[in-house]
Order: structure tokens, then C-alpha cells, then sequence
């Protein structure tokens, strides 16, 4: 299932994200947690490398545990062009292939606004990959004990934790009652800067399958005596995270539940909310969490018990979580120490005819040690054929005659004679001049494919996704460009 580059054949997928109207999904307060279905992908491990730039290490958003790392990657996909979280496990994982599929299939049914779903996976030799929706805005932990301008306030936590349970319970509502190593990391901010629960957790994350890693402070008690977790040891972490939400620091449940106990809960609370919630409101909330925490399974809540006093504690519930966060949404501005180059500044513009003067005069210069030239025993007449249609082509770029260019770099590139990404780059162009979007950002993609560190690849899918209304996606495009372009300027290459 490789990617083929002598013929493509994209696909843009733009599934819909407004969320579902049907009645199946609501939580107790009335919001939907079904996404409208779109399909589970089986990527191949070309399209995954490719998409992570080889898994380049400037790609790397997460990176957990010494023994068995498993890396978490930015990357963008060739099939939609959109951001997703690539999750490598380590090669000692995950020995049976056919477990690996059918948990990552039955999680990836699973599609709730209140999830990074899951949207693909790879499998072939020893290699297993996860492929997530993306979420920009960072984990829990960041935002609750690594916090750099302001702390989480009251209303943010109980929103947290109330979305955590809704996560959850839509979970177990769906057949997937365990989760593992639910803890900060696993609550992720979406691009609307709302939580959503990692469906990473939802995938059981070890060699045989069955235990999880976890600092043992925190493990339920029933893991410590056999090894396992029941749907129950779900509700105790979740206790655990309404510590964290309560006091802003990781503290053990025993030294919790003890200060608790002495009615010393003021002492536990986080002193960046001192004024801010009433005793009311912070003595069931410290209810709620050492009721999650007790010591024998049956003696806990189910997490759908706890959803109607989750919602008579939010605050503020009109208000936009990027608002409660403190994040100004909009299109993310470039690091201002990489100026766009005039490439990236006319692609951000959508100036197609600045856009096509520059791909005109830098020619075939970035071909050089990437396309492969046909051997001496291939040189016939068709051959010859074939690279007039390349020459009948280039013409017709050059004189922007854009339908043509395209007739012609199509027939070369179905030849299969060389794989070019400046054909590739051209072709995308002509698409985007003619307004075949989905075309258009095919070939941007495939460039990409072809020499993953080419800038002028990411610069043509900001063109296109621009154009697509993807302003988020298209700035991120629009700086990996210019990541990649300062690099080659620091090597004496200039784009």
C-alpha cells in the first residue's frame, strides 16, 4: 500500500466538523458528543514517513518513558492535507499485528467532540502507529502545573472535569469501559482551546496487552494486588485528575485523602484560586473526588452519576473556553524571526501569477539528487516521446496556459519515465490556477512525498488550503515552509 509518485490519485478529506444534531451521544446537559462519522484509514508506513518529514525529530510533540518511548509526531497528511498526531510505539510492541488492527479499529468507531479521535493506523512489519486528530493547544499538565502567563481559573477546572466525565462516559456507553494511564498528559486542548480526553488511553499499551505503566502514588489498589484494572479503576483515576484540578499539584490520593479526612480540604486547594469559588462549590468537588477514590471498586461512582453534579458546579458557561484559557483564536502568527521568503509571501497572498514567475525562474534546479534519470536500457523511442510531453508542458506553464500544462504534465508523469517534485509543484499550481482544489493539493502533497524537505511543497499546500478556507491548517504549512527554507538558507541553499 505504498504511495505511488509516477501516478497519483488524490483524495481530499474534509470531513465535517459542525457537531452531529441527532439525539444519540447527548451528555445530561444537552451537548452532542457525536462527530459525523468519517472513515477509519489504514495509512502505509511510506505515507506516515513522509508525512513527519522521515519522523525528524523537529516533528516530535511528546516523547514518554525510557524503556519503551512512545513518541507522539506532528505531521500532515498526504490524503487531506490536514494535521494529525502520529503516536510510534516502540519495536517490541504490539507483537501481534492482528490485536494491534482490531484494537485500533474498534477505537477508532469511537467519534465524540469530547475525544482527539482517532482517525487511522499503521501496521506493516514491526512497525505500529496511531494516527489522532491533532490538538494545538496543549495538555492539561501544561496548563495546570507548567503555566507560564496565567493559572487555569475555577471555571476552566470544572469545565475540564466535567468534559473528562462526558468523555468518558460516551466511552463506556460505546462498549470501551477501560482507559489507561488516564492522568494530565491524556486531556488535550483542541483547536477551540475545549478539553478532549487522548483516545491514545483507549488503547491497551503494552507488550502483552493488559497492564499499563503509571507512577504506582497513583495506581488503583485493585492494580497493585493483581495487575489489572476494572472499568472501575477508571473512576479512581479520574478522582486522581480532580486532585490535580483541585490543588494544581500532583499530590499521592493517600496524602489527599488524609488532609480530607482531617477537614484540612482548604490547605488542598490550589492558592491561585483563593477567592474564586465558594466553600460550597469546593467542598463537593473534594465529595466527588473522594468518593472516585475509595479503596474497594464497588465502592465507587459510575462516572454517569457524576455528570449532573459536574454541571450544577459550571461557572461561567456562556463563555468560550479559549476565553476562560486566556487564547486569542485566529490564524497563529509566524515566528517572527523567520521572515517569509517572497515564495512564502505570495503563497500566503494566493498570488498566483508571483507565485508561477518564481517556480519559472528556479526551473529544475531542485530536482538535482531526487529525480531518478532513466537508465541507459530505457532510453527508446517512447522514452523521447515522453519527455516532449515534459517539453510541451513547460511551454505551456511558462506562457500560463494553465489546461494545457496540466494535459501535458499529466501524460509525463503517467509515463512513469522520472518522478519529479517540480513537475509535481507545477502541476499543482496550474490545478490551483484553474481552482481544482483537490488536485491541487494532491500534487502540493506528492511534492512533499518526493523530497519531504523541500519548502516550496509545504509553500504550495498553504496556496491551496488557504483557498480552501483551512487558515489554521494553512499557517502551519505556511511556517513548516519556512522552517524548512531557514534551514536550507543556513547551508547556503536559498529557495
Amino acid at each position: 500500500m505504498g504511495v505511488r509518485c509516477s501516478r497519483v490519485s488524490a483524495c481530499l478529506w474534509l470531513p465535517d466538523f459542525k457537531h452531529s444534531t441527532s439525539t444519540d451521544g447527548l451528555a445530561e446537559n444537552g451537548h452532542s458528543l457525536d462527530y459525523p462519522a468519517f472513515s477509519f484509514e489504514e495509512f502505509s508506513l511510506e505515507e506516515l514517513r513522509a508525512a513527519t518529514d522521515g519522523f525528524s525529530t523537529h516533528r516530535i510533540v511528546s516523547e514518554h518513558g525510557e524503556k519503551a518511548p512512545n513518541i507522539v509526531y506532528r505531521a500532515t497528511l498526504f490524503r487531506s492535507g490536514r494535521t494529525a498526531a502520529v503516536k510510534r510505539f516502540p519495536k517490541s510492541a504490539w507483537p501481534d499485528s492482528k490485536q494491534f488492527l482490531e484494537e485500533a479499529k474498534a477505537v477508532g468507531r469511537l467519534r465524540s467532540e469530547r475525544l482527539a479521535n482517532l482517525i487511522g493506523c499503521c501496521c506493516e512489519g514491526g512497525e505500529r502507529l496511531l494516527v489522532a486528530e491533532f490538538m494545538p493547544h496543549e495538555t492539561l499538565a501544561k496548563h495546570l502545573f507548567h503555566w507560564e502567563t496565567q493559572p487555569l481559573n475555577w471555571a476552566m477546572r470544572v469545565r475540564v472535569a466535567l468534559y473528562l466525565a462526558q468523555a468518558l462516559q460516551y466511552c463506556s456507553s460505546r462498549g470501551r469501559t477501560l482507559y489507561h494511564d488516564l492522568n494530565t498528559y491524556r486531556v488535550l486542548f483542541d483547536e477551540d482551546a475545549n478539553p478532549r480526553l487522548s483516545c491514545f488511553g483507549l488503547m491497551k499499551n503494552s507488550r502483552d496487552g493488559k497492564s499499563y505503566s503509571t507512577n504506582l502514588a497513583f495506581t488503583p489498589p485493585e492494580y497493585l494486588r493483581t495487575g489489572r484494572i476494572v472499568p472501575e479503576s477508571v473512576a479512581y483515576s479520574f478522582g486522581t485528575l480532580l486532585l490535580d484540578l483541585l490543588s494544581g499539584k500532583h499530590i499521592p490520593p493517600s496524602h489527599a485523602l488524609d488532609m480530607i479526612r482531617g477537614n484540612n480540604f482548604l490547605v488542598l486547594m490550589d492558592s491561585c484560586l483563593e477567592g474564586h469559588f465558594s466553600n460550597a462549590d469546593g467542598m463537593e468537588l473534594v465529595r466527588l473526588a473522594s468518593s472516585c477514590l475509595q479503596y474497594e471498586p464497588p465502592n465507587r461512582p459510575l462516572i454517569r452519576s457524576l455528570l449532573a453534579s459536574l454541571t450544577s458546579l459550571q461557572k461561567d458557561a456562556a463563555l468560550p473556553s479559549h476565553d476562560l484559557m486566556g487564547i486569542t483564536l485566529g490564524v497563529q502568527q509566524l515566528d517572527q524571526n523567520l521572515p517569509l521568503s517572497p515564495l512564502g509571501e505570495a503563497c500566503a497572498k494566493g498570488d498566483i501569477n508571483a507565485i508561477h514567475d518564481i517556480l519559472e525562474s528556479a526551473g529544475y534546479m531542485y530536482d538535482e539528487g531526487v529525480v531518478s534519470e532513466p537508465s541507459f536500457q530505457m532510453w527508446t523511442g517512447q522514452i523521447q516521446d515522453d519527455l516532449n510531453f515534459k517539453k510541451q508542458a513547460d511551454a505551456a506553464f511558462g506562457a500560463k496556459d494553465f489546461t494545457t500544462a496540466i494535459t501535458s504534465y499529466t501524460q509525463f508523469i503517467d509515463s512513469g519515465t522520472s518522478v519529479s517534485p517540480t513537475v509535481f509543484a507545477r502541476r499543482s499550481l496550474s490545478y490551483l490556477a484553474n481552482r481544482q482544489l483537490q488536485e491541487a493539493i494532491g500534487d502540493a502533497m506528492q511534492a512533499q512525498v518526493v523530497f519531504p524537505q523541500w519548502p516550496i511543497a509545504h509553500y504550495l499546500q498553504a496556496a491551496v488550503l488557504f483557498s480552501l478556507g483551512m487558515e489554521r491548517d494553512a499557517q502551519q504549512a505556511l511556517q513548516h515552509g519556512a522552517n524548512l527554507e531557514a534551514k536550507m538558507n543556513s547551508k547556503g541553499m536559498h529557495v
